[in-house]
C-alpha cells in the first residue's frame, strides 16, 4: 500500500514538472524611459549700464524676445557706463555659468576681448548689441548704424545753424564702439562736407549728466561764438541742456541722441532742436533672438541694423516715431 502511495506522488510530481516546462517563460519587466524634458536655454544679457532710460527700454525688448522664444535671460550692467572693471566682472561671472549664449554690449571695445576669447573656447556663442567689440568673436551685433546716424545729426546741425559757424560735441566715451562711431560720424561729415563749420571741442563725460554739464559749461564759456552743440547719448545731451539753461544760452542749437523725458520736454518747448532716436526695444529683442538662432546653429548676418530716425517738434507725436521714444 505504501509503495502504491509513493508511486502516485511520483506521478503527480512528474506531471507538475512537465506543465512547468511547457508554461511560457515569465517576461522580464522592462524599464520605460521617460521622455526627456528639454532644458530651458539660459542667456545672460550684459549691458553697458543702468543709469539711463535707454537701457530699461533695451531690457524690455530683451524680455519680450525671451518670452516669445521661451528662454530664460538675466539683464544686468554696471551702475555707470565708465565702470569697465565692473562690467568685466559681470562678463566673467556669466561665462563661468556656462550659458547657452551671451549677449554683450561693451563699455570698452578692447578690454572685453580676452574674456570673449574664453567664451569662444568654451563654445559659448556671443552676440553683441548696441556697442560692439573690435573682434570677430561676436557672431552678430544688433545695433544702430551709429556712424550714419551721427552723420545725419551733423547734416541737421549745419542746416539749423545756417551753414557756417562753430559747433562742439559732448560724447559718453572714446572707448566703446558707440562713443567712437558717433563722434566719428559727426566729425567726419562736418570736415568732409561743410568747410564753413568748425568743431571747436570734443569732450567725454562718461555718460554722466553732472560731469557732462560741467564740461559743456566750460566749452560754452570758452567759445562765446558757439552756434551748435551735439550731445551723443542721453547723459551727454542732458548735460548740454543743463549748461545752456544755466548760462542763458538758448540761442545755441542743441541736437541730441536717444530720448528720455528731459529731451522730449526740451524738444517740445523749443530748447532742443531735435535728436536721433534709435530703437532700443528692437535692439534688446534682436540680440536675444539672434542668440537663440545661434544656439540652433542658424546662420546670422554680422551686423543686424536696428534703424534710426530724426525727430523734432514736427514729428515727435507721429505714431511711427512715438513708438521708438521712451521717458
Amino acid at each position: 500500500m505504501k509503495s502504491k502511495k509513493m508511486l502516485i506522488i511520483a506521478s503527480v510530481l512528474m506531471i507538475l514538472a512537465m506543465l512547468a516546462a511547457c508554461a511560457p517563460a515569465a517576461e522580464t519587466p522592462t524599464t520605460v524611459d521617460e521622455p526627456a524634458v528639454e532644458e530651458t536655454l539660459y542667456i545672460p544679457v550684459i549691458s553697458k549700464g543702468f543709469q539711463h532710460a535707454f537701457w530699461l527700454a533695451v531690457k524690455a525688448g530683451a524680455e519680450r524676445a525671451a518670452a516669445d522664444y521661451g528662454v530664460e535671460i538675466t539683464f544686468e550692467g554696471p551702475e555707470s557706463e565708465a565702470m569697465v572693471d565692473k562690467q568685466m566682472d559681470m562678463l566673467q561671472a556669466a561665462i563661468d555659468k556656462d550659458p547657452a549664449a551671451i549677449c554683450f554690449a561693451a563699455v570698452d571695445s578692447q578690454a572685453a576681448i580676452p574674456l570673449l576669447e574664453q567664451a569662444q573656447a568654451k563654445g559659448i556663442p556671443v552676440i553683441g548689441f548696441d556697442s560692439g567689440v573690435d573682434s570677430d568673436i561676436p557672431l552678430a551685433t544688433a545695433a544702430t548704424d551709429n556712424v550714419a546716424a551721427a552723420a545725419l545729426a551733423a547734416d541737421k546741425m549745419v542746416e539749423l545753424i545756417g551753414g557756417s559757424g562753430e559747433v562742439a560735441v559732448i560724447a559718453h566715451d572714446n572707448t566703446s564702439r558707440t562713443g567712437i562711431d558717433r563722434v566719428a560720424g559727426f566729425k567726419d561729415r562736418i570736415e568732409s562736407t561743410y568747410p564753413d563749420v568748425t568743431i571747436v571741442d570734443i569732450q567725454y563725460g562718461g555718460g554722466d549728466h553732472l560731469r557732462s554739464t560741467d564740461l559743456a559749461k566750460a566749452i560754452i564759456q570758452g567759445n562765446p561764438d558757439l552756434k551748435g552743440f551735439f550731445g551723443a547719448n542721453e547723459g551727454s545731451i542732458i548735460g548740454v541742456l543743463n549748461a545752456v539753461s544755466e548760462l542763458g544760452r538758448d540761442d545755441i542749437v542743441v541736437i541730441g541722441y536717444d530720448s528720455g523725458q528731459q529731451q522730449l520736454e526740451a524738444i517740445r518747448s523749443g530748447q532742443q532742436a531735435g535728436a536721433i532716436t534709435q530703437d532700443p526695444i528692437g535692439i534688446g529683442y534682436k540680440c536675444v533672438e539672434a542668440a537663440v538662432k545661434a544656439v540652433r546653429g542658424e546662420t546670422l548676418p554680422k551686423f543686424i541694423d536696428t534703424g534710426f530716425h530724426w525727430f523734432d517738434a514736427t514729428n515727435i507725436d507721429d505714431p511711427d516715431i512715438a513708438a521708438l521714444l521712451y521717458e
